[in-house]
């Protein structure tokens, strides 16, 4: 029996799902200044990880061991507007990708419980200007 990594056609997928994701996310205010500048990193670690998680190679767990999504994203204020600004990203992206239509249910479902998994504020991100620390920089959001 195949797993999902290989019947959307293994890491290919995966990187051109990123490559969608964080082109979405570069045009959102709320969520592009959680970023860093330069998104190389987070796009090869985001498709590393979604491609082992849907039974691809362990590359992500090789590199960085275990996932702790909980305590990586600890840092950051993420209340149910950033967790929904996120699935919009994820959302749009998908609906782009060819697959299976049972695969990308089962993905977005995913993609609900694991985004509102990571919901560690009830406060709204709504003063002009908040800054953020994400333990290695600094990041300053901006409404206005």
């Amino acid at each position: 029996m195949r797993n999902v990594y290989d019947a959307v056609g293994g890491q290919q997928f995966f990187d051109e799902l990123v490559e969608r994701f964080y082109a979405n996310l570069e045009l959102n205010r709320l969520l592009r200044p959680l970023y860093p500048e330069d998104l190389a990193l987070p796009r090869s670690r985001l498709a590393e990880f979604l491609a082992q998680y849907w039974g691809g190679p362990h590359c992500y767990s090789d590199k960085r061991g275990h996932p702790r999504l909980r305590k990586r994203h600890a840092p950051f204020n993420i209340s149910v507007y950033e967790r929904n600004a996120w699935m919009d990203c994820m959302r749009t992206a998908l609906l782009d990708m060819a697959m299976p239509e049972h695969i990308r249910d089962d993905m977005l479902e995913y993609f609900d419980n694991a985004a509102t998994h990571l919901i560690n504020t009830t406060k709204a991100n709504t003063a002009a200007n908040s800054t953020r620390d994400s333990g290695n920089q600094t990041h300053t959001i901006n409404f206005q």
